[in-house]
């Protein structure tokens, strides 16, 4: 098994971390030999082997949902100024469609790259959203969208909140449970 090792001289003990793209890197303290890397690497085999596969079973399942694909930083940061306006379009017109029946007044409306989240409100009724949704399929962006509309008049999760969000997304918890194996939240 390939890995990478890092040594850190602010560390004390060891680390596996098993990213999205299947890359091993082992943490050790800066004065520890590699061998304790290699044996530390042997002994979590079998945990690294099953990160590894459910890392392959979520981006399988994310190609089938027609959710976005994985990045790194750098290629997230070129595809945000490359796609940001774009989004902003499409997420303030689905907006508008959503908000007609409810007229729910809102402030700013700002299109971010976050990495763990789909969106939020601010308690000045200001919107932010990820620019990823515009990829998204329009029933779970609708979601989201809708989702965060909600907190204009309900600025919890409580009851009343999700009732309001079921009067246009009677799926809303299906959707939610896709949404949620893609690794973002909600705020």
């Amino acid at each position: 098994m390939e890995y990478t090792i890092k040594k850190n001289r602010l560390s004390k003990v060891l680390r596996i971390i098993v990213h999205t793209d299947g890359s091993v890197v082992v943490t050790i303290p800066r004065r520890a030999p590699n061998r304790v890397a290699q044996a530390f690497v042997e002994s979590k085999k079998e945990w690294i082997q099953n990160q590894i596969n459910l890392h392959l079973l979520k981006q399988k399942e994310e190609e089938k949902l027609g959710l976005p694909k994985r990045m790194t930083g750098a290629e997230r940061k070129k595809d945000y100024k490359n796609k940001k306006e774009e989004a902003r379009k499409i997420i303030v017109g689905r907006l508008e469609e959503l908000n007609k029946n409810y007229g729910f007044t809102y402030g700013s409306i700002a299109i971010r790259n976050q990495k763990t989240r789909w969106g939020s409100c601010s308690r000045k009724g200001d919107l932010n959203f990820n620019y990823k949704i515009a990829s998204l399929p329009q029933k779970m962006a609708d979601y989201i969208i809708f989702h965060e509309l909600c907190h204009l008049k309900e600025f919890n999760h409580s009851r009343k909140f999700w009732n309001l969000v079921a009067e246009a997304i009677p799926d809303y918890l299906e959707i939610r449970k896709k949404i949620r194996w893609n690794g973002l939240r909600f705020y």
